[in-house]
């Protein structure tokens, strides 16, 4: 036994141990002929630092990685790290920039071998971090998304989809980027709210016609009517007018019903130049937004695009890859007669129609937004500008660049998501994949059942480079190796590799079977796939885990994890979504410095309900170091009392009441925590343990044995103890781990201990007796606060109606009761004495007269005044939470705040209430 310290330091502790347990080896204790349990961690970026969210997920993933290690399973948690393609080009590109340097000088090759020295330099600090909060990890196994045998294992995919015909090429609208030059998913955009402005144009009719423009109310009278030869758009983006293709109406539109077929011109370029476009019907037009007409932009806009695709108009390129207006190509004047032929009906190929540069020499060059200016300028200026208003609009931001992003028309290559997603969506359909809470199985459904095809290439240089070849006729050879697409080529044909490198989210989507060792045939790959659990936000079920789900039916035929856990959010104690822009955002190792990460941990852990956000409050991370401290105080009174560790894995036999007791509330504890683990019910096990720990054990069960310490009750006592170790490891890790070795010699480390198995059940008759007396005690010590009874008054219980179960109990632990809740001899009564205080103990009534303990008159008065304050608070809340106008307008935190008000109000009235009751 080590004597512990009279302070609890978890900073120490957590270093000391951490380094033992990864140094001998017992994140993964070899284990051939165990039951397999495997976990993969989501790979965070190799720029990435620990931040709240990483802590709650990788909390709940070591607290099943650790339980299942004490179960005896062979326990696999795969680390790794993503090489995140943009965001770390990103990094490497602006420290190289603080030196002078520049990517395009450098070269591809040089650039990447510099990204590698950074990589060994400066990357994975989070991985360093995730260390601090205690992930037992296999970090001997590490992997790397650029790793060699990954990288082997992503070829492979590509060419194979490539060969099935579910990967192609092909050119369609993507987000780009401007500043990182290259395109972006979905999950790399912000979409932000902005002032801007909504601009109204005419549209001239060609050849000066004219038409009857007729606006009627819903009984079919005219209400407005004009003649016009034009027809009128509103934008926000008007340099992109320079692209139209068309102006669309809706089919039922009938003010502009007229003129759908004929043409009209673009109010902007050389006059002797202008383009004319036609006007369609499609229904994306609405009718009652706006004049109803839209003029549609394929090559710039995702909406437009849809029209253009179902409509056959022509979708024309506007900008470069910076976001500058077009400087290459023809002339102005020879690229607008070739459009003008198109819209006339002269048929054209994409590669023709993407050639034509249609941006006026006066624009040609000029950055975006000064392009806006000078057309809206030029429009204005020849009066054909209606009005321009100012507006809230949404605008996607690139999340790294901050720049707005830019629909573009490019050639990318495309994953056939909706085939791939088929397994996937039967596999939730069917329970093959248990999705937990099932609330988000809905989620799932209506993103694979409706998904798009997946763009999988970057325009960057550091990732995994397609493994596509082209000739000079840009046939395309798709290979594992140059020579493998050589020999598709035939010798002596010059082949150019293609300059692109696949999204981050395909390699990563690999992940449960790849880090495995896949496509080779390993061990772990026959025992650990597929996963038992995912432990994932619920933000990326659509770009990382459904993928995931695709990607594992197709190459692996199997599912590729039983159970998809989808966490909340952490917000902070208002409720508030966490943003550096808010300024609101926590750093975990703040907390861990202040308080360890065992409270942290158990915090986290405590909160996680299924899915629901979390609301981070302080005051509950420092309520849970006060936890740990409990347990540390627990474990020196235990070793002041000679009672060390248990020399017992199956429960000690025990004849005192106290001690069946409290061997049948482990019993009892172990059974939900079981039950929780079964449900990844993460509240459920923190409940358990920690009501058992706090509670029941410290302070009940050490209060009811002090000073009555016998050989048996020091034998139970240490080995009840030692089942709270147990079972409160895997959220407090560090702390427990401490107290184990220092309550005595040990044979074997607590992380490679077994879980509870105390050969013992509840004993019902020691159940009633003890948790009689802990009732008793404990509505005795609350009845004493409420009517604020000074503990100098003994106070005389009177037993009314004189049940002899409960005289017998209180006369046999009138010692305890004296000493717990200074009450004197029991009495009898056939009723209640005047002036006494009431309780209610297992249907029996027992009586405390008061006389000569307090001032009953002041007492009933003081109560009597706090209820009515009390309720006066709880009505006006709840008027308020009634009020409809309260709910719509006040902040969503606020009317949380109001309804949690509310219910504290109402219980300390209840409470109020019945302590004014008790007096009769």
């Amino acid at each position: 036994m080590t004597e512990l310290s009279k302070t609890f330091e978890p900073g120490p502790i957590e270093a000391r141990w951490y380094a033992h347990w990864e140094g001998q080896g017992l994140f993964r204790p070899e284990r051939p002929d165990a039951d397999p349990f495997t976990i993969v961690m989501p790979p965070p970026n190799v720029t990435g630092s620990l931040h709240i969210g990483h802590a709650l997920d990788n909390t709940l993933q070591d607290v099943l990685v650790r339980h299942a290690r004490m179960q005896g399973k062979d326990s696999l948690w795969v680390v790794g790290m993503d090489h995140a393609g943009i965001a770390t080009q990103m990094v490497v590109e602006r420290n190289l920039d603080s030196q002078g340097l520049k990517r395009a000088d450098m070269g591809r090759e040089a650039f990447i071998d510099h990204v590698w020295e950074w990589k060994a330099q400066s990357g994975g600090q989070i991985t360093r971090q995730l260390r601090r909060l205690g992930a037992s990890c296999d970090w001997a196994n590490e992997r790397f998304t650029m790793d060699e045998g990954f990288s082997k294992a992503v070829i492979k995919v590509f060419v194979e989809l490539y060969r099935r015909k579910l990967l192609y090429r092909a050119k369609r609208l993507v987000n780009w980027d401007p500043k990182f030059q290259t395109a972006i998913s979905d999950l790399e955009v912000e979409n932000r709210e902005v002032q801007g402005h909504m601009w109204h144009f005419k549209y001239p009719l060609a050849g000066g016609e004219t038409y009857t423009y007729v606006e009627k109310d819903e009984d079919g009278n005219v209400t407005f009517q004009e003649t016009r030869n034009y027809i009128s758009i509103a934008t926000t983006r008007p340099e992109t007018m320079l692209g139209d293709g068309a102006v669309a109406v809706h089919p039922d539109d009938e003010r502009y019903r007229p003129i759908v077929g004929k043409l009209c011109e673009i109010p902007v370029g050389p006059k002797e130049h202008r383009r004319l476009i036609p006007i369609i019907t499609d229904t994306y037009p609405d009718p009652h937004f706006g004049s109803g007409a839209v003029k549609i932009t394929g090559a710039h806009d995702l909406n437009d695009y849809g029209v253009a695709q179902r409509n056959g108009i022509p979708k024309y390129r506007l900008m470069d890859g910076t976001a500058h207006m077009r400087s290459d190509g023809e002339p102005y004047a020879v690229a607008a007669a070739r459009a003008l032929a198109i819209a006339r009906g002269e048929k054209a190929s994409e590669e023709e129609i993407d050639a034509l540069n249609l941006v006026p020499e006066a624009y040609r060059g000029l950055d975006r937004y000064d392009a806006r200016k000078a057309v809206v300028a030029d429009i204005d200026a020849e009066g054909l500008m209606i009005q321009a208003e100012e507006k809230l609009i949404m605008q996607p931001f690139g999340d790294r660049s901050g720049l707005v992003i830019e629909p573009m028309l490019t050639d990318q290559w495309y994953v056939d998501a909706e085939t791939l997603a088929k397994p996937a969506i039967e596999a939730v359909r069917s329970g093959e994949i248990a999705v937990v809470p099932e609330t988000w199985k809905k989620t799932w459904f209506n993103w694979l059942e409706n998904i798009q095809p997946w763009c999988v290439s970057r325009q960057l240089w550091w990732g995994h480079r397609i493994p596509a070849w082209f000739d000079s006729d840009s046939n395309i050879f798709v290979a594992e190796t140059f020579e493998e697409a050589q020999r598709q080529a035939g010798e002596g044909v010059a082949l150019k590799q293609d300059e692109d490198v696949l999204d981050t989210w395909f390699s990563s989507a690999l992940w449960p079977f790849a880090t495995l060792g896949w496509p080779d045939e390993t061990r772990d790959l026959k025992r650990h796939y597929p996963n038992d659990v995912l432990i994932s936000g619920f933000d990326i079920i659509f770009f990382w885990d459904a993928r995931m789900a695709m990607q594992g039916f197709e190459f692996m035929k199997e599912r590729p994890w039983k159970t998809l856990y989808l966490h909340g959010l952490v917000r902070d104690s208002h409720g508030a979504k966490m943003s550096k822009a808010k300024g609101n955002v926590t750093d975990p190792l703040i907390f861990i410095d202040k308080y360890g990460a065992d409270a942290l941990r158990f915090t986290l852990a405590a909160m996680e309900s299924q899915g629901r956000d979390i609301k981070l409050d302080e005051k509950r991370v420092e309520g849970y170091r006060n936890f740990a401290t409990k347990l540390w105080n627990a474990a020196r009174f235990l070793q002041g009392n000679g009672i060390g560790a248990s020399q017992s894995i199956a429960a000690p036999q025990a004849s005192l009441p106290v001690n069946r007791w409290i061997i049948g509330e482990v019993v009892e504890t172990l059974g939900k925590l079981d039950k929780a683990f079964a449900e990844l019910r993460f509240d459920d096990m923190a409940d358990a343990i920690y009501h058992f720990t706090w509670g029941t054990f410290c302070d009940w069960y050490v209060e009811l044995v002090k000073g009555a310490f016998d050989d048996e009750t020091r034998a139970v006592a240490a080995w009840a103890f030692d089942q709270i170790l147990v079972m409160l490891h895997p959220f407090m890790p560090f702390v427990t781990e401490e107290l184990w070795h220092s309550m005595g010699e040990r044979p074997y480390d607590l992380i490679v201990a077994k879980w509870p198995a105390p050969e013992a059940q509840r004993d019902p008759n020691a159940a009633r007796e003890i948790g009689g007396l802990v009732e008793v005690i404990d509505q005795v010590r609350a009845m004493r606060a409420e009517l604020n009874i000074p503990w100098s008054a003994t106070l005389a219980p009177h037993v009314i109606g004189g049940d002899p179960a409960m005289v017998d109990r209180l006369t046999k632990y009138a010692a305890t009761l004296s000493r717990m809740a200074k009450l004197g001899s029991t009495a009898l009564a056939d009723s209640v004495p005047p002036g006494s205080a009431q309780i209610v103990v297992g249907g029996v009534t027992i009586a405390f007269p008061l006389e000569g303990a307090i001032d009953l008159d002041a007492e009933k008065g003081r109560l009597s005044k706090s209820v009515a304050a009390v309720e006066k608070e709880r009505d006006g809340l709840a008027a308020r939470l009634a009020n409809p106008a309260f709910a719509e307008r006040a902040k969503p935190e606020a009317v949380e705040k109001a309804r949690a008000d509310h219910a504290d109000k109402s219980a300390e009235a209840e409470r109020l209430r019945a302590a004014l009751e008790r007096l009769g």
